[in-house]
């Protein structure tokens, strides 16, 4: 079985294969836990950020998972504008 190829017609290692799937799955895993966390801990404090409380309005685990999803995000912007481009260069 040969190799699975690129547009430009190079070999796909399995690393560069498995890290785009990982790069589109952490967005989606970190706002998932966002939402678990802001679920599960509405009356508990952030035990390591209880001595800093107000201090920020981006304190919390809620506040970090949020902007690790944003940060992550960069994949998933990639592959829409990808889609778009191609489906724009058909017609």
């Amino acid at each position: 079985m040969p190799a699975p190829q690129d547009e430009t017609g190079g070999r796909i290692n399995a690393a560069s294969g498995a890290a785009g799937w990982l790069g589109l799955a952490a967005a989606p895993t970190f706002a998932i836990m966002a939402l678990l966390t802001g679920i599960h801990s509405r009356n508990m404090p952030d035990m390591l950020c209880s001595a800093t409380q107000g201090a920020s309005p981006l304190t919390g685990m809620v506040s970090m998972y949020l902007l690790m999803s944003a940060f992550h995000s960069a994949s998933w912007l990639k592959l829409i504008s990808r889609r778009s481009f191609e489906r724009g260069s058909r017609t």
